[in-house]
């Protein structure tokens, strides 16, 4: 009878167990809503940037990345090179480095130079679960009223993303 019993009972556990791997969500969260996930990133200069931070009516360029990354510092280099033409384009770069090194990474790629760029830490590791980001730089596209347009898994460069603003705007 006991050998009955623990036999019914491992069969359960394998079935629950089976079924629960088998119920797994493997589809990233982005991919389901079309808003803008809530965050609250920790600014260079302590402060915290979050959702009801953002300015209305402006496009937002949410760039996950690593200072070390080398395609996030050709990113990074570009973007600065093209800023005048996306100046009414929000880039919000987050990064789970620490306030010093995303800095530096500012100050490097003269980032720190513009008003319509934030940067900052996401100590909770929100926006990487959010996107389940496998790769750096994430870049996710939002238009003006914050809804979703495109994400590109490995970045893209600012020339894609002047003529995506210059299509919106037209």
């Amino acid at each position: 009878m006991k050998t009955l019993f623990l036999f019914a009972a491992l069969l359960m556990f394998a079935a629950t167990s089976s079924f629960a791997q088998n119920t797994y969500d493997t589809t990233a969260p982005y991919k389901k809503t079309k808003a803008l996930p809530q965050f609250k990133i920790l600014q260079g200069d302590s402060t915290w940037y979050t959702n009801s931070d953002l300015p209305k009516n402006k496009p937002v360029v949410l760039i996950y990345f690593s200072p070390e990354c080398g395609h996030c510092q050709l990113t990074a280099k570009d973007l600065e090179s093209k800023m005048d033409k996306l100046q009414d384009v929000l880039f919000l770069m987050i990064s789970y480095h620490t306030p010093q090194q995303i800095q530096q990474f500012a100050k490097d790629y003269k980032l720190d130079h513009y008003k319509n760029v934030r940067l900052g830490r996401d100590p909770n590791y929100a926006i990487p679960s959010f996107y389940r980001v496998k790769f750096t730089p994430f870049m996710a596209v939002y238009d003006k009223n914050g809804k979703f347009v495109k994400a590109w898994e490995q970045g893209t460069d600012a020339d894609t993303l002047i003529k995506m603003f210059h299509k919106q705007q037209s």
